[in-house]
């Protein structure tokens, strides 16, 4: 898996908790980093279609619709379900975060978002993420 972003070619295979579609990863043990920290961080540039002080929205590198951005949180959640009650203000801004990010867009005729928890659900990064999509009818 090598994807380009802005001229960097990145191998994501280096990551711990990346998989594909159809072999999802192993949840990690513990905390590890993944791309989306680096890119959280800064140490990673993308294409920022959005970003406040707790979430930055950016092109998914495997796009699934004509519009599919990633939002996620700076703070490092690595899957819905193991979100606590602390967590809750992050939640609630990364939801805002991606309503200004179709608003920036203007997907004024809607869209969807989605979140993959774990191996079953389709989680590639274990680093809580929206998904974004629009441009196509959703079925």
């Amino acid at each position: 898996h090598m994807h380009r972003m802005q001229g960097r070619v990145l191998s994501l295979r280096h990551c711990s908790s990346v998989g594909s579609e159809n072999n999802p990863p192993t949840p990690p043990s513990a905390k590890e980093d993944t791309i989306f920290g680096k890119i959280a961080r800064g140490e990673i540039s993308v294409d920022k279609i959005y970003e406040d002080d707790h979430c930055v929205a950016f092109p998914d590198v495997n796009p699934q619709a004509p519009t599919h951005v990633l939002i996620i949180p700076k703070k490092c959640i690595s899957r819905i379900s193991e979100a606590s009650d602390d967590d809750k203000d992050i939640l609630g801004n990364l939801l805002l975060a991606a309503k200004r990010t179709a608003q920036k867009l203007q997907l004024d005729d809607g869209y969807r978002l989605v979140i993959n928890d774990g191996k079953i659900g389709g989680q590639t990064v274990y680093h809580l993420h929206v998904h974004l999509l629009s441009g196509r009818q959703m079925r």
